[in-house]
């Protein structure tokens, strides 16, 4: 990298610490924000790491969904695969002047406490989907910090490493595709992998590369490691579906569609719509099941009701502070099980659901467990 465009950068992300740091200092009343906030006050705020991959899609529309229902503001924040970017979009509608009620997926892990610090100062709430440091916890910080949740990484990689091996019979090499690496999703589904593959000593690992949960990166990725490994491989394991989307253009360029098998997580309708085709030969052998538009729906209304004083998050179980959410495990064979909550009407008809039932107990994706997740 240039010299200049390092220096450059380096003196952008000292602005933006410096920025968080004096927005810490000036707040006199961030650390204890407990009064209820009145309705008419409040911006929704859902924060996702791009807008290319289709999970996070997912996410800005159920965003919007629960913004409707609410009858209350939201606004986008496209971190364009960059923590620096995430931070600052964030710090610019916090300087706005509304209380914030914030989902945020956030791009790197060790966002998270930045990102906590400035909406706690700036007297807001925020519910952090899929990375956070495991030993930065939510009761730990106060109110201010209502939740992180996700879905089990660890039994997402478990899933889709089974279905892959089974669909090669037990032998053969397969390669990795992992998103970002300071990412904890990333590392419990990559730790799911290998877990499972200990009970196939026939199948092989030949490679595990990031390809940062973007489509465009996946294809450059697979290109390299099919030049690499040539008709060694025969199987892509990714570690989410908008990855799969790039390795599976890489293999159709490379005329191996119909020898290659694939598996992955979040079902995203291309990948629904593959299985239902029957591409390559039934390529796509494995997934799992949860919805963007079901997390950020979710994050978004608990931060939402600690707002508003619906609830006292200081009064809530652990678990439901950092929690785990149910996954399913999906095949070519139970698919049509899960293709109905993908229709507009479903969706809008969840969103009531969720604010009946509340974020905990919302099927399909009601609270299973509470984290840390532990790896294998």
């Amino acid at each position: 990298m240039p010299l200049k465009t390092t220096i450059r950068r380096r003196f952008a992300a000292a602005a933006v610490a410096a920025g968080l740091l004096a927005m810490t200092a000036c707040s006199s009343t961030a650390n204890s924000a407990s009064q209820p906030i009145d309705k008419k006050d409040i911006v929704l705020v859902a924060s996702v790491i791009n807008t290319t991959n289709p999970y996070m899609a997912s996410m800005i529309q159920g965003a919007q969904a629960l913004s409707k229902k609410l009858g209350v503001p939201l606004q986008i924040v496209d971190s364009e695969g960059s923590s620096q970017t995430e931070i600052s979009k964030i710090q610019a509608i916090l300087a706005q002047g509304k209380k914030v009620a914030l989902m945020v997926n956030t791009v790197a892990s060790s966002d998270a406490p930045t990102i906590v610090n400035a909406v706690k100062a700036a007297g807001g709430y925020v519910s952090i989907w899929w990375n956070k440091p495991d030993d930065y916890e939510p009761w730990n910080v106060g109110n201010n910090f209502v939740a992180f949740q996700k879905y089990s990484g660890v039994q997402s990689g478990e899933c889709t490493a089974n279905a892959l091996a089974k669909s090669l019979n037990g032998k053969g090499n397969i390669v990795a595709l992992a998103g970002v690496q300071d990412s904890t999703t990333s590392q419990t589904r990559v730790a799911g992998l290998k877990e499972a593959l200990k009970a196939y000593p026939n199948i092989h690992l030949l490679d595990t590369q990031p390809a940062n949960w973007d489509p465009q990166q996946a294809l450059q990725v697979t290109q390299s490691l099919l030049a690499k490994y040539g008709n060694q491989v025969n199987g892509v394991w990714s570690a989410d579906d908008g990855m799969t989307v790039g390795s599976i253009q890489a293999v159709q360029n490379a005329g191996r569609i119909n020898d290659v098998k694939f598996a992955s997580d979040g079902l995203y309708p291309p990948e629904i719509k593959d299985m239902q085709d029957h591409m390559g030969n039934d390529a796509i052998v494995g997934e799992t099941f949860h919805r963007g538009y079901m997390a950020a729906a979710i994050g978004l209304y608990t931060a939402y009701q600690a707002a508003t004083g619906a609830i006292d998050p200081s009064k809530l179980p652990h678990e439901k502070r950092d929690s785990l959410f149910q996954l399913e495990c999906v095949t070519p064979q139970n698919l049509s099980d899960y293709t109905k909550y993908d229709d507009p009407n479903y969706i809008s008809s969840w969103m009531d659901s969720l604010i009946k039932d509340g974020p905990w107990n919302t099927p399909p994706t009601p609270l299973v467990a509470g984290g840390p997740e532990k790896l294998p």
